[in-house]
């Protein structure tokens, strides 16, 4: 392990960190339309994005700095465990080919931004429109937090800040990677990250390459890197195994109920459906579908990463510096720098997709539902704007004041929470028949039952919100709280809609057609800006 500042490496990371800056500014002038001061503009890029700038968006949006640290990170401490992502990824991508461009199709016709736009138009309830708007930004709020984490990984790894006293010194670099952040966000909306996202995958592609040729090579190869993880896994003589190459029989249900679990909740984040929404036409989408599952082949070469931090002889306290430890180690100063660099952008695209999203919510949501009915649409950009900033700021201090494992277990309560809005989503882009009511009582249930099952999980170090996996109620095996909670939603949906139509409760209007879901653009009567009652139940 090197001690001190690494300059060199430090003075690459800061060249490209110089250069998204100026391609975030000048992002604003990228496309620029006539009237910029809509949410369509600001928030969505003005829905004008094709196929490749949507590929990059959204592998920028999925594939974030905390994959990038926290996966193999997870292997290194775990072995195949950390492996799930690989699946879920896989998973993920023929199921939101079923409807997301569904989705797409609608928002275009009504002018909707958010996921809570179209579940108030489906629904015609604004109290289940606001269940998933709050979900959304608080499951949110801990995943932003967690890419300015992978940022000071980074920076702790390079010696900046993190050996100080001074709480202002050591925490100075984040503080301006969070200014730069939040001011070309501001300024440029969505095409910031857009454009950004190039860069950044550019990058990440290029580090993955280097590093799973370059460092087998320096270990001595393959056989080396899993003998070496094999070694360390099967624990001292006597003891008990610390993790495994391949999972055992007694992990397999937590490993499937998660990969699943996490494949449906992942299009459920609002940053991924901002992501989406951005693009020309629904054809855009089910290209995307069929094209991001190259990321997957990314991702589990990344997990390889974690099995030759092992090889390497990485030690660390916290494993989410095993990764950029292992880079300082093995790569010359200058490419180390390149991959901090990769990292550290690959925080900043997610982290302002993100913020924006939130923002959108809160505006449309929040804002425009229930404090201010006839806003402008101007008036809905400076608001979004503005909370934009408040998200990070919110983020941001949620880093700097909590232990980061604090951060961490509320993003896998994120996922949870997020999870049980894919009923109301989800189940509305293909049928009516649930009753909002029932949807909502899903809703609650499945919140409430989620938190208080993660609350109750334990680990050696913490006494509650320990993890996310949890004993399956009449299964008798563990698995994914997120999974089993989403059944409970779904039966008790399932079983008050029965109730529900049974005794005629009153029913939201609906101000959709069947035709909306196929609608793509240029077809006569699809929105092309955002109007200014878009959304609002007729």
């Amino acid at each position: 392990m090197k001690h001190g500042v690494n300059g060199v490496a430090l003075g690459v990371f800061v060249f490209f960190f110089l250069a998204v800056t100026v391609l975030g500014f000048m992002a604003a002038r990228w496309r620029k339309a006539e009237n910029e001061h809509t949410l369509d503009e600001w928030g969505l890029g003005g829905r004008s994005f094709g196929t490749w700038v949507t590929w990059f968006l959204l592998g920028g949006d999925l594939y974030t700095a905390y994959t990038f640290v926290a996966v193999p990170a997870a292997v290194y401490a775990a072995g195949a465990a950390g492996f799930f992502a690989v699946p879920y990824t896989i998973l993920v991508y023929p199921l939101v080919f079923t409807f997301l461009p569904r989705l797409w199709s609608v928002s275009h016709k009504h002018g909707y931004v958010t996921t809570s736009d179209f579940v108030r138009g489906r629904f015609g309830s604004k109290g289940l429109s606001l269940a998933v708007a709050v979900t959304g930004i608080l499951a949110t709020m801990p995943y932003i937090a967690l890419q300015l984490v992978g940022i000071q990984a980074v920076l702790d790894v390079m010696g900046v800040g993190g050996e100080s006293s001074n709480w202002f010194v050591k925490d100075l670099p984040l503080l301006i990677a969070f200014a730069v952040l939040a001011a070309y966000t501001y300024s440029s909306g969505l095409r910031a990250p857009a454009l950004i996202a190039f860069v950044k995958d550019g990058l990440i592609y290029l580090v993955i390459a280097v590093a799973i040729i370059y460092i087998p090579i320096k270990l001595g190869g393959f056989d080396a890197i899993f003998s070496a993880a094999q070694h360390k896994f099967a624990g001292p003589p006597g003891g008990k195994p610390t993790g495994a190459i391949a999972p055992g029989e007694a992990s397999q249900w937590t490993y499937a109920t998660l990969a699943l679990g996490s494949a449906l909740a992942l299009f459920m984040y609002p940053h991924s459906v901002t992501a989406t929404l951005s693009s020309r036409s629904r054809n855009v989408i089910r290209r995307n579908t069929t094209i991001l599952p190259l990321y997957s082949l990314m991702l589990g070469l990344l997990a390889l990463l974690g099995f030759m931090a092992i090889a390497a002889g990485v030690k660390v306290t916290n494993g989410q510096l095993a990764i950029p430890q292992l880079f300082e180690d093995m790569f010359p100063d200058w490419f180390a720098g390149v991959a901090f660099a990769a990292i550290g952008i690959g925080a900043l695209v997610p982290a302002a997709i993100m913020s924006i999203a939130a923002a959108n919510l809160f505006t449309r949501n929040i804002y425009k539902d229930f404090i201010k009915p006839d806003a402008t649409p101007k008036q809905e950009a400076q608001v979004s704007k503005f909370v934009s900033l408040l998200v990070k700021v919110g983020a941001l201090a949620f880093v700097l004041t909590m232990d980061k494992t604090v951060a961490i277990n509320f993003q896998l309560l994120g996922g949870i929470w997020i999870l049980q809005t894919f009923p109301a989503l989800v189940g509305g882009l293909f049928t009516r028949w649930f009753h909002r009511w029932a949807l909502l009582a899903g809703w609650a249930v499945g919140m409430a039952y989620g938190t208080l099952a993660a609350y109750g999980v334990a680990s050696p170090t913490q006494k509650h919100f320990g993890g996310s996996s949890k004993e399956i109620p009449g299964i008798g095996e563990i698995g994914y709280i997120g999974l089993t909670t989403f059944v409970l939603n779904v039966v008790v949906t399932v079983v008050l809609t029965f109730i529900l139509r049974a005794v005629k409760a009153p029913d939201g209007i609906d101000e959709t057609s069947p035709a909306d879901y196929t609608a793509d653009a240029g077809d006569p009567g699809v929105a092309t800006e955002l109007p200014a009652t878009a959304g609002a139940v007729h």
